[in-house]
């Protein structure tokens, strides 16, 4: 039988331990391009370590609530940051670190427009849109040495809207 967790409303506040919500939100800090764009500036805490900076083009399978996971996975040389490029809301999965291993898992929805940026070593769930085309640039670490550990939990998690 899966363990039950309740979907909330993604909010700064609520996602401020696991990482940064990425949107344009509240007041620009800059207004540039001759007035013709609002630039919401240095949103997120990237962290690449030894490595650099890479943007990849994600495309993950559509999938529905309510969503059975038991995988979850952290980078520990880097952070991790999702835009979907349909705009459409994606499922966020993160649980805080517990000696090594991942604690109770949170579930988050996101409005239309946002993303999300994983600290480096923050324990999170596959990509998991929940509406097609599930296209997401990626901004993540590159370079040398392992950047991926992944844990299973005994017991599926269900996560419901």
């Amino acid at each position: 039988m899966a363990e039950i967790i309740q979907a909330e409303p993604l909010s700064a506040t609520a996602f401020a331990p696991f990482g940064d919500v990425l949107e344009a939100a509240g007041s620009p800090d800059r207004i540039i391009n001759e007035g013709l764009c609002r630039r919401f500036h240095d949103r997120a805490r990237l962290d690449f370590g030894s490595g650099r900076a890479g943007l990849s083009i994600f495309d993950a399978v559509p999938r529905a609530l309510p969503h059975d996971f038991t995988l979850v996975e952290r980078h520990p040389e880097g952070s991790q940051a999702f835009l979907p490029l349909g705009g459409r809301p994606f499922l966020v999965v993160v649980a805080p670190d517990h000696d090594g291993r991942p604690g109770r898992p949170r579930a988050f929805l996101t409005a239309p427009g946002q993303g999300v940026n994983y600290l480096r070593g923050t324990w999170h769930g596959v990509l998991t849109p929940l509406h097609a085309p599930g296209l997401f640039a990626v901004l993540d670490r590159i370079g040398e040495g392992s950047n991926l550990e992944e844990f299973r939990y005994p017991v599926p998690w269900r996560v419901i809207a």
